[in-house]
């Protein structure tokens, strides 16, 4: 067992929190943000969304299953740092290959455990997301000085760090079915794998990849993958998008609904402490069916931006007419199809006239959730022409 090392979180407000270091040493610094999930902290951690996070989980005890290299979602940690009420010591699953302290710390990731979860979760829920910096092996005033100085998530478009820097192709299972451009704005892997599990040939390109270059690859469909950071310094890419709609179907998820939305003209904002976690409830405008699904964004769009009304105040619980029933846009008419139980977000679009849809959640939901698969099954109806 390693000795006792002593480590700080810091908020950029003020608040001290104090820990013990199972991870790598040094000093680091994200937007300290809160996961209600209770398992899959490898694939949260390895997630490119939450690139300069902190993700501070809420469940009291992880690390007890392990890890294994077949659950990492990227080929490295993209999460800042980590916060844990408890780690667990050792691996308790026939799949386990090593354990997570051992993951920690051979990937340099700077982890904090022993902390106060329960009052950290609180007072970011209070206060909002904010930056702070974790500290192994420093001074507490060097650890504040760090908070203080860390940037805002605000304006930062961390995407165009952790796109691939080249295109590749990943060739379906079984019978090609079609062909697929993903357009990599930080896309997990098993996203790749819900494409190609269902005969698609998927092409992934980089996060300013023009219209052009991608229509010249000849695609069934373009899909816009999940990533991290702001959409809205995402100029490019959102105008990629909006020369894109009316002419292949468009399928978009987390920051890819958000730079749909965009490219619709509807602005986005900022969530007050976003949502994290595999047990959020949503439903489907349509039919009202509620299904629970995995988040990891701290924006959102707001149609009420393109309408000519102001929205309803909120009044207890959520109702279907927080969002407008429709908008029009240079596009045609664009329409709200899911909504969050917890908060009324809006979590899905669809463009009537433009064959295109997205939603703010994870269907591909690694490790789960499952609820919301078929949303892949209804990108390839709509590239069939269904």
């Amino acid at each position: 067992m390693s000795p006792r090392r002593d480590a700080l979180l810091v908020t950029a407000d003020g608040a001290v929190f104090r820990g013990r270091s199972v991870g790598a040493e040094g000093v680091v610094t994200g937007e300290a943000v809160f996961t209600t999930s209770m398992t899959g902290y490898q694939e949260i951690l390895t997630d490119p969304s939450y690139t300069g996070q902190v993700v501070v989980f809420t469940v009291p005890h992880v690390g007890n299953y392990g890890v294994n290299p077949e659950d990492d979602q990227a080929s490295r940690p993209a999460a800042a740092g980590m916060v844990v009420r408890s780690l667990s010591r050792t691996a308790s699953s026939h799949r386990a290959q090593g354990t997570l302290a051992d993951y920690l710390r051979e990937r340099g990731l700077v982890a904090v455990a022993d902390v106060d979860t329960r009052r950290l979760t609180r007072h970011l829920r209070a206060r909002g997301a904010m930056p702070v910096a974790l500290g192994v092996g420093a001074d507490e005033a060097d650890v504040a000085a760090a908070a203080a100085e860390a940037p805002p998530m605000t304006g930062r478009d961390l995407a165009s760090t952790v796109t691939t820097a080249q295109p590749y192709r990943v060739e379906p299972e079984g019978t090609a079915l079609g062909r697929v451009v993903a357009i990599d704005f930080g896309m997990k892997r098993d996203i790749v794998a819900s494409l190609v599990r269902r005969g698609l040939t998927v092409d992934v390109v980089p996060a300013h990849t023009s219209a052009d270059e991608i229509l010249a690859r000849r695609p069934d469909g373009v899909f816009l993958s999940n990533g991290p950071g702001d959409p809205e310094p995402l100029t490019g890419p959102v105008a990629t998008v909006r020369a894109l709609l009316g002419r292949v179907p468009i399928f978009g998820i987390c920051l890819g609904h958000q730079i749909l939305g965009l490219a619709v003209g509807a602005r986005t904002y900022k969530l007050r402490f976003g949502h994290h976690g595999g047990n959020h409830p949503v439903r489907r405008l349509g039919d009202r069916q509620v299904t629970i699904t995995s988040h990891n964004h701290g924006f959102a769009v707001d149609l009420w931006s393109l309408a000519s009304t102001t929205p309803p105040a909120r009044r207890g619980l959520v109702t279907d007419d927080l969002h407008p029933p429709s908008v029009e846009t240079d596009v045609g008419t664009v329409v709200p199809t899911h909504v969050d139980l917890d908060d009324g977000t809006l979590e899905g679009l669809r463009c009537l006239d433009a064959r295109a849809f997205s939603v703010q959640y994870h269907p591909e939901a690694a490790p789960g959730p499952h609820d919301a698969q078929g949303l892949f099954d209804e990108f390839v109806s709509l590239m069939e022409g269904g």
